[in-house]
């Protein structure tokens, strides 16, 4: 997402934000609500990048892939109060999966930062991805063109940081192998 701003201080939680206006875009971290702005063009090129590579490889798998803004609910077996709209997220168990929202962690999260959205992106909901357990999360960086792969290994991440010269393999999706060079370049100056 382009920025998130975090709201009053009232918390909120899963209901709540079934109450809100689909025309704006929220997301609850610890019951407080963040504003989600309009992406950029780059953001969307990237994005349509990535959704079009993982939609053809898997074709025929029991894996599907979702493109902001779908709802994922890390936590729904407790206080419901962390909802997350990330840029693009796939998930091979199905069951997790109603008609309003992933309930569960997804096995891979995809975010696309901006200069706004950084901290939020790699601090914040870094941790909350670790907590729920997704198997792998990849933050893509337009502004630097490079990625940060974490993949869950004994209740921790391991990084792993490619360029826009790098072909990055997924741990989660046996043979998935993006190359950056053609997501990154779809991106204008």
């Amino acid at each position: 997402m382009s920025t998130a701003l975090k709201l009053e201080e009232k918390l909120y939680t899963y209901a709540d934000y079934l109450q809100w206006d689909e025309k704006e875009r929220f997301e609850i971290l610890d019951g407080y609500v963040y504003a989600m702005t309009a992406p950029l063009i780059n953001h969307q090129r990237i994005s349509r990048e990535l959704a079009f590579a993982l939609t053809v490889f898997l074709k025929d798998k029991p894996c599907e892939v979702f493109i902001a803004p779908t709802t994922v609910r890390l936590n729904p077996q407790t206080k419901d109060d962390t909802v997350f709209e990330p840029d693009l997220f796939v998930v091979c168990d199905r069951k997790k999966l109603d008609d309003k929202a992933c309930n569960g962690a997804p096995d891979l999260v995809i975010e696309i930062t901006s200069p706004s959205s950084i901290s939020y992106d790699c601090i914040l909901k870094y941790r909350k991805y670790l907590q729920a357990k997704v198997r792998e999360y990849w933050i893509f960086d337009p502004e630097s063109k490079v990625v940060n792969a974490f993949v869950l290994r004994d209740d921790n991440y391991i990084a792993s940081i490619y360029d826009e010269n790098d072909k990055l393999p997924s741990k989660v999706l046996e043979g998935f192998i993006l190359n950056l060079s053609e997501v990154f370049g779809v991106m204008e100056e």
